[in-house]
């Protein structure tokens, strides 16, 4: 019976397909970082104040048109003394997006947006901000479509918040004029940019309806910002371009590669299973979804982003462990998964957590945009735990793993002393495997670490770089195009690698019967001999590569 095509493989041949997948990576990097914008803009916007002493719900307040929005400059204009006018008065206006010598619109390709508030607080002796003030605010978000009527809004969502402000001021600056340090604040988050316009009103009143005094430790409030992010619809177009440009060769590999396992007289081996799932698992993050959004509003795409990215992200760890382990080469009997429960619960659990963190932050979000679980302490002390968490197992996952290979390392290295005990051609031969084996494995260890580092750079923050004048790489977005084809060039390799090979082992020039034990030729030997090379054989016939039978 053949073995695996990364044995058989003539050298030549490894050299191109190796060589092509590199020439593919290198594309990929080149991509994101001369022809991809950066992942994401921010526009920053400043609230027009609108006046209104007969606030209702029922009025949208904009100041491009004319009519619509009584607007003074600050709090210490007359008008607001003159009419006694209150903070219950007061609306602040955002309409996005901004004009820059034209009129500009939303683009369906930028994805998502996300609204980060900010208040600009003046000191003032006499009304000091308190510290872990509550911030209540009612905002209502509306959107209008390229050929609406001007003043038509929709609403697209309404809902009171409560936020926590964490303003401080040195003590050198405790001085009238000076303003307070407040950090960004969440305000609301769209999974899907859908319409053209939106027009954002916020009110910070002073009184309910039921008679609770609100805001009252705010200070001396002098201006609101809202930054506005949007991924780039230039960085959308090239990433799903690379989507839909992987996603069928995997699909193409996966096929082929079931093809050549169901011709085998024996039962597919759970490393041929695991390389089947994280196959499934890439397609699954492959497949273009955003191309929906073009035509539907999807606000539940970036949470199923999230689930896909989860999925490959516990399919890749859990096929990285199992890989290692299916190759140690020691005398447990493995080949069956419930070998590795402990590894694989480790793995499932961390993922489990991470899910339902995204649950209750995204989830909740595609009924109430303004929700964030970041609004309270407890909150924002778990999300901080959960991230935190997950960069301190990422990086303990890549030190056991790169432990694993470590002792695939070691094992191959006390082993090979029984090649010598064979022909010269038949050392060579293994040799080679020995040698493709461990490339491939140093591979695996840098994917891992290109992994790691990508899912760390996700999770904390994006960064842009420039080279010189001349050329400008965004750095962020070669990264991000680099891992995900990295990704897909590795899992091509594996399933292409680990195919059943057509090719039959060369015959030895000997009338003697042959035996093989795992790969080792044991002609001539006496029978104790055999059994020793057949117990601590340099490759165990329960991995990949130890898949062949005596002929």
């Amino acid at each position: 019976m053949a073995g695996a095509i990364i044995e058989n493989l003539s050298g030549r041949k490894l050299s191109i397909l190796i060589g092509g997948l590199m020439l593919c990576q290198l594309v990929c990097f080149l991509v994101g970082g001369l022809i991809a914008p950066a992942p994401s803009s921010v526009m920053p916007v400043l609230g027009t104040k609108c006046i209104d002493k007969h606030f209702g719900w029922n009025t949208w307040y904009q100041a491009r048109e004319p009519g619509q929005c009584n607007t003074v400059d600050s709090f210490e204009d007359p008008i607001i003394h003159e009419h006694h006018i209150s903070a219950n008065d007061i609306v602040f206006s955002f309409q996005i997006p901004l004009r820059f010598g034209g009129e500009l619109e939303y683009s369906r390709w930028q994805q998502n947006l996300i609204a980060m508030m900010q208040v600009d607080i003046v000191y003032d002796p006499e009304v000091e901000v308190e510290p872990d003030t509550v911030l209540t605010l009612e905002a209502r978000l509306g959107y209008r479509n390229r050929g609406d009527p001007e003043g038509q809004w929709t609403e697209y969502a309404r809902s009171t918040e409560e936020r926590t402000l964490d303003c401080h001021i040195d003590e050198e600056h405790k001085r009238e004029g000076y303003q307070y340090q407040c950090s960004l604040l969440p305000l609301f988050e769209l999974g899907s940019l859908h319409h053209n316009f939106y027009l954002l009103n916020i009110r910070l009143p002073t009184d309910s309806p039921e008679g609770k005094i609100m805001n009252s430790g705010l200070g001396r409030l002098q201006d609101v910002w809202v930054a506005f992010i949007h991924t780039n619809g230039g960085f959308t177009k090239v990433w799903v371009t690379l989507k839909t440009i992987f996603f069928p060769m995997i699909v193409g590999i996966m096929v082929w590669f079931w093809r050549r396992i169901g011709q085998l007289s024996r039962p597919p081996a759970l490393l041929e299973f695991m390389l089947m799932g994280l196959g499934a698992a890439l397609t699954f993050l492959n497949c273009p979804f955003e191309y929906l959004t073009l035509a539907f509003d999807c606000p539940w795409m970036t949470l199923l982003a999230d689930i896909r990215q989860g999925l490959f992200y516990a399919a890749l760890l859990s096929f990285w462990l199992i890989f290692a382990g299916e190759h140690l080469m020691d005398d447990i009997e493995r080949n069956r998964l419930r070998v590795y429960w402990r590894h694989l619960s480790a793995v499932l659990g961390g993922c489990l957590c991470l899910f339902i963190f995204d649950m209750c932050e995204r989830g909740v979000q595609l009924r109430n945009p303004f929700y964030s679980i970041w609004v309270t302490q407890v909150g924002t002390n778990l999300a901080l735990s959960f991230i935190i968490l997950a960069g301190v197992c990422a990086g303990v996952y890549f030190c056991f793993l790169s432990y694993m290979i470590w002792k695939v390392f070691m094992n191959i290295g006390s082993k090979r002393q029984s090649l010598s005990a064979m022909s010269s051609s038949r050392r060579m031969h293994y040799e080679g495997i020995i040698y493709r084996f461990k490339a491939l494995m140093l591979a695996t260890l840098l994917c891992a670490a290109m992994t790691v580092i990508g899912f760390i750079l996700g999770q904390v923050s994006e960064g842009r770089w420039k080279w010189d004048d001349d050329i400008e790489l965004e750095y962020t977005s070669a990264f991000f195009t680099g891992v995900y084809g990295m990704w897909n060039i590795y899992t091509f390799a594996l399933i292409c690698l680990y195919a059943p090979s057509h090719k039959r082992w060369p015959k030895e020039e000997s009338k003697t019967e042959n035996f093989t034990a795992g790969h080792m030729d044991i002609t001539g030997w006496d029978s104790d001999q055999a059994e020793m090379i057949k117990a601590k054989s340099c490759f165990h016939t329960r991995s990949t590569f130890g898949t062949r039978q005596p002929k």
